[in-house]
C-alpha cells in the first residue's frame, strides 16, 4: 500500500514537472513575443494580444469547454485523464510569471520549442494530459474516422493562422516553426535519445557476411529463414542491430563482400534485451 502511494506521488510529482516546462514555454518565451504555437495557450496568447486578456484564465476557459466535450462526446475515461492537466496547468500559468527573458525572436521560439517538447514528452509518458486542444482530434477520432495526428495538426495550424491578424507574418511562420521543432523534439523524448540502426541483409554471400560480423564486430546477429515473394525459394536474411556510429562502417563492409547485396535500414528507437544467440 505504501509503495503504491508512493508511486502515485512521484508520478504526481512528474506531472507538475511537465506541466510547469510548458508553463515556462509559454510565459517566458512564446507570450512575451506574442507568438501562438497552437493549443489552448496558443488561443490565450492571440486573446491576450487582442483583448488583453491574461493567457491564464483563456487557457482555463478553453479547457473547460473541452472537458465538457469530452464528459458529453468521449466519455468519464477521457474526462478523467485529462482532468489534472486542465486545471494544473492554467493554474501554472498563472503562477509563474510572464516576462521576456531572450529578446531575440527566433531564438526565443527555439528555446520555448524545446522546452515545450520536453514537458508535452513526459506527460505523454506518463499517459497523462494538458487537456486543452488535444480533445478535438479524439472526437475527430471517434466520430469521422480522422487520425488523431491528422486532427491534432489542423487544429495547431488553424490557431498558427490567427497569429497572421493579430501580430503578422512573421508571426504565423515562427508558431509553425515551432509546432515543428517541437514535434521533432518530442519524438526523440517519448522513444529516447539512445537509438539504434536494425539492419536487414539478404545476399548470394551472406555466409562471408555471417562470418566477417561475427569475427570482426559485435553487433547484435539474428538470421531469418525467409521464402522469396516470386521465386519461393528458402533463404536466410540477417537482421543486425547497430549503434548509430557503426552503420556506415557496416554498410561499407556488406558492400566490400557482396556489392550487389540487398540492405534494408530502419530507425530502432528502442532495443532491450541480450543477444538472441
Amino acid at each position: 500500500m505504501k509503495s503504491k502511494t508512493n508511486q502515485l506521488v512521484v508520478r504526481g510529482v512528474l506531472m507538475l514537472t511537465a506541466l510547469e516546462l510548458i508553463a515556462i514555454s509559454i510565459n517566458l518565451f512564446y507570450a512575451p513575443h506574442g507568438v501562438a504555437a497552437g493549443g489552448a495557450t496558443g488561443l490565450g496568447i492571440i486573446a491576450q494580444e487582442t483583448f488583453g486578456l491574461p493567457v491564464a484564465a483563456v487557457t482555463m476557459g478553453v479547457n473547460a469547454v473541452m472537458l465538457a466535450l469530452a464528459w458529453w462526446l468521449l466519455g468519464r475515461g477521457t474526462f478523467k485523464r485529462i482532468l489534472f492537466g486542465s486545471i494544473a496547468l492554467p493554474l501554472l500559468l498563472a503562477l509563474t510569471p510572464q516576462r521576456m527573458i531572450v529578446a531575440d525572436r527566433l531564438l526565443a521560439v527555439m528555446v520555448g520549442s524545446v522546452i515545450f517538447a520536453l514537458g508535452v514528452g513526459l506527460n505523454y509518458r506518463l499517459d497523462a494530459s494538458s487537456g486543452g486542444t488535444t480533445v478535438p482530434p479524439l472526437i475527430f477520432q471517434k466520430y469521422f474516422r480522422i487520425r488523431p495526428a491528422v486532427g491534432l495538426f489542423a487544429v495547431d495550424f488553424v490557431i498558427c493562422l490567427l497569429n497572421i491578424p493579430v501580430a503578422g507574418l512573421e508571426a504565423f511562420i515562427l508558431a509553425v516553426f515551432a509546432v515543428g521543432l517541437s514535434s521533432l523534439v518530442m519524438d526523440y523524448v517519448e522513444t529516447g535519445l539512445d537509438r539504434k540502426k536494425a539492419v536487414y541483409v539478404m545476399s548470394a554471400c551472406l555466409p562471408a557476411i555471417k562470418a566477417a560480423i561475427r569475427d570482426k564486430t559485435d553487433h547484435g546477429l539474428t538470421i531469418h529463414s525467409v521464402v522469396g515473394g516470386y521465386s519461393q525459394t528458402p533463404q536466410e536474411m540477417l537482421m543486425i542491430v547497430v549503434e548509430q556510429a557503426d552503420f556506415q562502417r557496416l554498410i561499407d563492409g556488406i558492400h566490400r563482400l557482396d556489392p550487389a547485396a540487398f540492405v534494408l535500414a530502419v530507425e530502432a528507437t528502442e532495443v532491450h534485451g541480450g543477444s538472441l544467440g
